[in-house]
């Protein structure tokens, strides 16, 4: 089912630019960052019965310590900032742009997937994504099997999607500054949109609730 014309507009007022058949898709910054903080902020007690004090101190700090923010504000008091605000400061997003990227998207709530369905979405495009290569920390992994969730559909404030032709070498200039990057697949002119993980395949869907908000119920109950 399209989008209607209002909503179409809307969604694209939320993507920098439109991806162009052809693109390379770069994630930049793992993804899941700003979930499993919060998550590992909201459960400490929780984790501390299952790990390391040092651990869980980790999972607090992922998106301060790995996302697109963490070499351009320290010290800074981001609290009153936009997402959209900080990742367009941030040297991730002014490299991406210098090297002629065609579309940049600051991931959040609804995760990887919510931001790839999104982007393809507002610029009409299909796709295929390699789910093994989206960049994905294992403290993440960790804290999403305690709490039965996909990682994919976890709140990713903190990483960037990216459409480019030539991504590889805008992820060997993000990885020389020091950040984690990936191409994790390419846009084409079909319509198809579809996910391989080994040798199966399935098609992007709409994006779902948040991750997140299955923790919070559960805390609620």
């Amino acid at each position: 089912m399209r989008l209607g014309q209002k909503a179409m507009e809307a969604l694209q007022a939320e993507v920098t630019g439109c991806l162009q058949p052809g693109d390379e898709l770069v994630v930049a910054c793992p993804v899941a960052l700003g979930g499993t903080s919060r998550i590992a902020k909201q459960e400490r007690e929780k984790l501390s019965e299952r790990f390391s004090a040092g651990f869980v101190c980790d999972c607090m700090l992922l998106q301060q310590e790995y996302g697109f923010s963490k070499k351009d504000h320290e010290g800074r008091d981001m609290s009153n900032l936009h997402l959209e605000e900080k990742a367009e400061g941030s040297s991730i997003w002014q490299m991406a742009v210098q090297a002629g990227a065609s579309a940049l998207y600051a991931m959040g709530e609804g995760g990887f997937l919510s931001a790839l369905w999104k982007v393809a979405e507002a610029s009409q495009v299909g796709l295929t994504v390699d789910f093994r290569k989206v960049p994905v920390r294992q403290e993440t992994i960790e804290v999403c099997e305690i709490f039965d969730l996909n990682p994919y559909k976890l709140c990713s404030h903190g990483s960037v999607l990216i459409g480019i032709c030539g991504g590889e070498a805008l992820v060997q200039e993000l990885h020389n500054a020091g950040y984690e990057a990936a191409v994790i697949g390419q846009t084409n002119a079909g319509n198809d949109r579809l996910l391989y993980s080994g040798g199966n395949a399935r098609y992007l869907e709409r994006p779902a609730e948040d991750e997140l908000y299955k923790v919070c119920k559960k805390q609620k109950k």
